[in-house]
């Protein structure tokens, strides 16, 4: 069991407008993203299943070539290896839950997304 207090934690610049923090449990990594209104998410996949829970704000999904629009209440799951890239339509917070642990936010690391 441990208490995990957010704000001690690295922040991690996903990409530009994009910052978050990542609690990592024995199987599972969760991620609290803050996204400026615009920021894009540049395509990309990864071996994990990610869920993506909108708490506040909209957000502009492409997942292998299919648009959604994300907003509380709606949630998308990825499966592994589903390219996909983003938009935040407005200011939005965004809770990714991913399976496997994502070894690559550990340690406030990670390198971040870059446009291809």
């Amino acid at each position: 069991m441990a208490l995990v207090k957010l704000e001690e934690l690295p922040e991690l610049q996903i990409a530009e407008g994009i910052l978050g923090r990542a609690v990592t449990a024995g199987s599972v990594t969760v991620f609290y993203a803050q996204l400026a209104g615009g920021a894009l998410l540049p395509e990309h996949s990864h071996h994990n299943e990610q869920v993506v829970n909108v708490i506040e704000g909209e957000l502009e999904l492409t997942v292998d070539g299919a648009t959604f629009n994300l907003v509380p209440g709606k949630v998308m799951v990825l499966p592994p290896n589903a390219v996909h890239s983003g938009r935040a339509v407005s200011d939005c917070r965004v809770l990714d839950v991913f399976h496997p642990v994502r070894e690559d936010f550990r340690g406030g690391s990670f390198g971040g997304y870059t446009e291809k």
